[in-house]
């Protein structure tokens, strides 16, 4: 795998350390916190937010769901700003991950190392210390993360996502039924592969099970609603999300379109769709 080339080539401890057996105790804790925190942090950096400070001069959170995520942002400004979401969070995820396996590789398994970061990754995304700690809900970056680590179960997954929306048209059913069965698939895989190293499987089941149950806590909210039959189902309606609060803009008060914004910076806006629910 491509982490194994990374921890081996040009990894820190390939750099640092020509001869096997030099890393102290002291440096692998240094190690393991550079690596948590600098995956923390980047997982914090949540381009939702930015992106609509940036561009259109609000924080996408006090708008729709009040979510720092893909789904809320597509629904609020529209699908060119989601696109630079949707990029923004997956280089995040993915540089956190080649981040894990650059810096433990060599001291513990590239992948664990991998692993653990995109694991704070979407901890960060989840709890981002730049944005008072509300972010999204941590589906995009745990999935940059899979497809990067197991492009096989990330497919089985991506799959199962598509088939539950499409049938039941509850976004927020595919994220938790995928994020339930992600811990059996990683097993299920690595079952095949078991000869030689069971300690990195067990170290990836605990990951496995924690993105897992981060991504069932996050929606926990959605599935009160499912059980009560009060959640939205997808749809491609062109209603206005409102802010979070229910109120109107001073801006909007005294519009007569009820699909467009007066300011041309939400244009894009116009097809996006209120009633997805924030999967990220």
């Amino acid at each position: 795998m491509w982490y194994a080339w990374v921890s081996d080539k040009i990894g820190l401890n390939a750099l640092l350390f020509k001869e096997a057996g030099t890393v102290s105790a002291t440096v692998v804790a240094l190690e393991l916190l550079l690596c948590v925190v600098g995956a923390y942090l980047m997982g914090s950096f949540n381009s939702a937010v930015f992106i609509s400070k940036r561009l259109y001069g609000k924080d996408v959170r006090d708008y729709g769901s009040g979510n720092g995520g893909l789904t809320n942002m597509l629904r609020v400004f529209g699908k060119k700003a989601a696109l630079y979401v949707l990029i923004g969070d997956m280089l995040k995820s993915a540089l956190a991950v080649f981040w894990g396996a650059w810096v433990l590789g060599g001291v513990f398994s590239p992948e664990d190392g991998a692993y653990l970061a995109g694991l704070f990754c979407v901890l960060g995304h989840i709890a981002p210390i730049f944005y008072r700690f509300k972010g999204g809900k941590g589906v995009l970056a745990a999935a940059t993360m899979i497809l990067l680590l197991n492009p096989t179960v990330f497919l089985v997954l991506f799959t199962v996502f598509v088939v539950v929306v499409a049938i039941s048209k509850y976004i927020s059913l595919g994220s938790v039924l995928c994020g339930f069965i992600y811990p059996f698939l990683i097993w299920l895989y690595h079952s095949q592969y078991k000869s030689e190293d069971n300690q990195t499987s067990f170290f990836v089941m605990i990951f496995a099970f924690v993105i897992g149950f981060l991504v069932i806590f996050m929606h926990r909210e959605n599935i009160d609603r499912l059980a009560h039959g009060k959640e939205n189902k997808l749809s491609f309606g062109k209603k206005k999300a409102q802010p979070q609060d229910g109120s109107v803009d001073e801006e909007d008060d005294d519009s007569d379109e009820d699909d467009d914004y007066e300011d041309d910076d939400y244009e894009d806006g116009d097809d996006s769709d209120e009633d997805l629910e924030d999967e990220d």
